[in-house]
């Protein structure tokens, strides 16, 4: 009895440790790899927001578009990477033994700023992903961590960039875990991904990055005509999910077959933007969309055709080859959509835009509970429940369409059933 008594305190003690020694070690990887993504995507927002405004203020620098594209293929090709694997690498190296190489950081760093000092339509969170995901993999090296945690490692950079470049620190987690692969969640990187993500937006904030924050002025009452003009939204928000997600892949086919050589391709692709900007004579399509989406919130009018228009300038920039990512654009379609939709529907068109906003994004990256956060981190609770009624719907009628080719589709959408697809 004595030495079952022993026994038995003893396997006790270990796991106690085991709880204790995990906890530690996450606090020491994971905080580390946060404030170094936080100061990288603090860096980076800096950077990004320091182009943007010298576009602005001399537009003229479209004009360079084309110029710049060959550049970045110079770039690329320099440092051995003929064919830019992409954010699909970093959600690749989540499931499998493949390594993030170190240049993925300060290339993709470059080649975004670039890209939107010259006024390519493209986003920033592919920038974050591959910047975090390269992170995340030299701190597990540095730690030596086994491969499973070297996943979580991974992970946890994608989220303290993530997070410190838009503002919002939960979002970032469960974005990170949830969008790797859809219908599982990984649990054991939960605490790991959360002190990272707020270790990066901390040091972000330290920086000057503010959070991602729209107000909408008003928020209608629950009931059952509303709910029903929003599960409508959602329901168009995922067709435009959908369209968007085609069009981005079509076009990144029809210009490699039109164009094989990657300098020709990317030349045209940017001389195309430039055209575009000239015939419609506006820039409200070009960089990433930040503003007009502030513009918006802030009381700024709609044309119906605006999320028609960035559809085509993404899907242009992304295909030709030049760098960002897609998200923003989404945000900026979601925007301008739901603005026109929700209008046409009878609702408040600044409350369609937001509705819109999260429903599209939720669309394209297959990720509904990371959408139902981020509605929380940049409108407020006020309108909860319509938000996941919107992504809910979008969610389910977007199919298995998504931004990105490597993400895993575990689970039907359908009925509880494997079925271990890559999104479309």
């Amino acid at each position: 009895m004595k030495d079952q008594l022993k026994s038995f305190l003893r396997r006790k003690i270990l796991s106690i440790r085991n709880y204790i020694f995990t906890f530690l070690k996450w606090a020491v990887v994971a905080g580390v790899t946060g404030c170094t993504g936080g100061f990288i995507g603090g860096l980076f927002h800096e950077s990004v927001k320091y182009v943007t405004e010298l576009h602005n203020a001399n537009p003229f620098l479209l004009y360079f578009l084309p110029f710049a594209g060959l550049l970045l293929v110079l770039m690329y090709r320099g440092l051995k990477f003929d064919s830019d694997p992409g954010t699909n690498i970093v959600i690749n190296s989540v499931r499998s033994h493949n390594e993030v190489p170190i240049l993925i950081a300060p290339l993709i760093f470059a080649a975004t700023v670039i890209t939107q000092l010259f006024g390519g339509s493209a986003g920033r969170e592919g920038a974050a992903l591959q910047l975090g995901g390269s992170i995340g993999r030299q701190m597990g090296g540095i730690f030596k961590l086994d491969e499973k945690d070297m996943h979580i490692a991974i992970m946890c950079g994608m989220s303290s960039v993530f997070s410190a470049l838009f503002g919002t620190p939960l979002t970032a987690v469960i974005f990170a875990i949830e969008v790797i692969s859809v219908g599982v969640f990984y649990y054991s990187a939960l605490v790991p991904c959360l002190i990272a993500s707020l270790s990066g937006f901390a040091v972000s904030s330290l920086m000057g990055a503010a959070p991602l924050y729209f107000a909408v002025e008003h928020f209608p009452d629950i009931e059952i005509l509303t709910l029903l003009r929003v599960l409508l939204l959602g329901v168009l928000c995922a067709v435009v999910s959908i369209i968007f997600c085609i069009t981005l892949k079509n076009t990144a086919k029809l210009f490699k077959k039109l164009f094989k050589n990657s300098y020709i391709r990317i030349f045209v692709g940017g001389l195309i933007v430039v055209i575009l900007t000239l015939i419609i004579n506006t820039h409200r399509f070009n960089g990433t969309g930040m503003e007009y989406i502030e513009r918006v919130f802030n009381g700024g009018q709609v044309v119906w055709f605006d999320f028609i228009m960035k559809i085509i300038f993404t899907a242009v920039t992304i295909s030709a080859g030049f760098k960002g990512g897609e998200i923003v654009p989404t945000m900026f379609i979601g925007t301008a959509f739901g603005y026109f939709a929700g209008s046409l529907l009878g609702l408040d068109p600044q409350f369609g835009a937001a509705i819109g906003l999260v429903a599209t994004f939720c669309g394209v990256v297959n990720c509904p509970v990371a959408s139902i956060i981020l509605s929380v981190e940049i409108f407020g609770a006020h309108g909860l429940i319509f938000f996941a009624v919107a992504v809910s719907v979008s969610y389910m009628l977007s199919g298995y369409y998504g931004l990105y080719s490597s993400q895993k589709i575990l689970y039907s959408k359908l009925k509880a059933e494997y079925i271990n697809i890559n999104a479309k």
